[in-house]
């Protein structure tokens, strides 16, 4: 159900951000009375689940939900269709018309994309404001992802500075460390302060990882929000309740929920003592551990059960700046992150549909559900935005490059020329989607 519930997400929202795309590009090409022969969502190779035509347009629905397309008459574009431009040009072509205006129309669903982001944080800021949680208020210092360890760092260290920086928010020191490349870390432990340093690569170490969690996240106590009520639940059958906060097993101290998470998997396919607190009593629950190391339960995971975040409300004015802040802040951080691809180990991180579809909620009846679906909806359609800008022949910024070089150098590049390098361009992107489905693949079945 929850892979059902991700993958109807992720059609939602790529529907959206594709619609408005293409209709970037229809609108700019009918008010330079160019010919639209197709609109579709998605592609519909040999056929498609729904169609009709309006005017000279064919407006449908493809089978293949990988994107869409406007097909526009008198353009060299992905349906490679060599006859139509082998005869003379029609005024109301693409290619009669003026580098100026073809150039609008190449850009109109990157500017979309653009302006769709900067209104869905800005509408999102106004609705649901802003909440974080202040490094500051992280009572119990923080858990280290396992490969911490070795450079130093402790569960409960408190992180005071990134480089010369104070972390706003305590989740942000992954991104900072990974997309600034900081590497100096001050941290307090038992009340003293240190300085941590870590190795120049320390980013190529992070993307070597198997495992992409968090370098350091919140220190949490293990409070029991929901057990599942199927007859293969352990948990259920153990007696164990919601609000139950499991301190230890088998008498091992396990005060937070990643110290239990730690030492479970040493005892699967057994049986366990918990201790427990409950109300104002402790405990103790023998419970079951299945093959995977897991009880059939899930922890109280809102941050703000356990700490004072801090959250701001923007009147409609107020959202609209900081909305732009906010797109223009993510695209930033995308742009870093991209270069870091580069790489043996970036590469290996590209990732298709199935990495965008694990971004969103597991439920549709999960608390703030349509504030994450639009938050991840505006960063896709960043992405969206500047994947499409890239010069490669067959994305927009092709387009827009062999265009720009035409106005530059006042001819235009010949249409052969233009093909081969769609050619090209399209074994690029289908090389680069088979590494993106690879990889999905890899972490699916490794």
């Amino acid at each position: 159900m929850e892979i059902l519930v991700k993958a109807v997400s992720l059609i939602m929202s790529l529907s959206i951000l594709v619609l408005l795309h293409e209709m970037g590009h229809f609108i700019p090409a009918r008010l330079f009375k160019t010919k639209v022969e197709k609109f579709y969502l998605f592609f519909d190779p040999w056929f498609s689940l729904f169609k009709f035509k309006k005017g000279d347009t064919e407006y449908g629905i493809g089978w293949l939900p990988f994107g869409g397309y406007v097909k526009i008459a008198g353009m060299i574009d992905e349906s490679m269709d060599k006859e139509a431009m082998k005869e003379p040009a029609k005024p109301w072509e693409f290619r009669s018309k003026p580098a100026w205006q073809r150039l609008i129309i190449m850009l109109g669903g990157v500017t979309v994309n653009a302006l769709l982001a900067w209104a869905i944080y800005s509408m999102s800021l106004f609705t649901w404001g802003q909440e974080y949680l202040p490094n500051e208020n992280v009572t119990y210092g923080v858990a280290c992802d396992s490969l911490m360890y070795d450079y130093g760092f402790k569960d409960g260290d408190k992180i005071i500075m990134v480089d010369t920086m104070h972390p706003k928010d305590v989740r942000d020191i992954s991104k900072i460390i990974m997309l600034d490349e900081a590497r100096k870390i001050t941290i307090e432990r038992e009340g003293k302060q240190s300085v941590i340093v870590l190795p120049d690569d320390f980013h190529k170490i992070m993307m070597g990882r198997k495992e992409e969690t968090p370098l350091f996240e919140p220190r949490i106590p293990f409070v029991i929000d929901s057990i599942l009520k199927d007859d293969h639940s352990l948990a259920q059958k153990s007696g164990l309740k919601k609000k139950d906060k499991i301190v230890g097993i088998n008498n091992i101290s396990t005060p937070f929920y990643q110290d239990f998470s730690a030492q479970i998997h040493q005892f699967k396919n057994q049986t366990v003592n918990l201790q427990v607190i409950r109300g104002n009593d402790s405990v103790v629950v023998a419970c079951g551990v299945d093959s995977a190391g897991k009880l059939g339960l899930s922890p109280v995971g809102d941050y703000t059960q356990y700490f004072k975040t801090e959250k701001r409300q923007y009147t409609f004015m107020e959202s609209i700046p900081a909305g732009y802040n906010s797109a223009v802040g993510t695209l930033n951080g995308y742009v870093k992150g991209f270069k870091l691809l580069a790489s043996k180990e970036g590469m290996s991180k590209v990732g298709s549909f199935g990495t965008l579809g694990s971004l969103f909620p597991e439920s549709f009846s999960e608390e703030h559900y349509w504030e994450k679906f639009w938050a991840i909806t505006a960063l896709l359609s960043v992405i969206l935005a500047f994947m499409n800008l890239l010069p490669i022949p067959a994305l927009d910024g092709g387009h827009v490059m062999f265009l720009l070089f035409e106005i530059i150098l006042r001819r235009k590049p010949s249409e052969k020329f233009m093909e081969y390098a769609q050619i090209g361009g399209m074994i690029l992107l289908f090389g680069l989607m088979a590494l993106a489905l690879f990889n999905d693949a890899a972490k699916f079945l490794f």
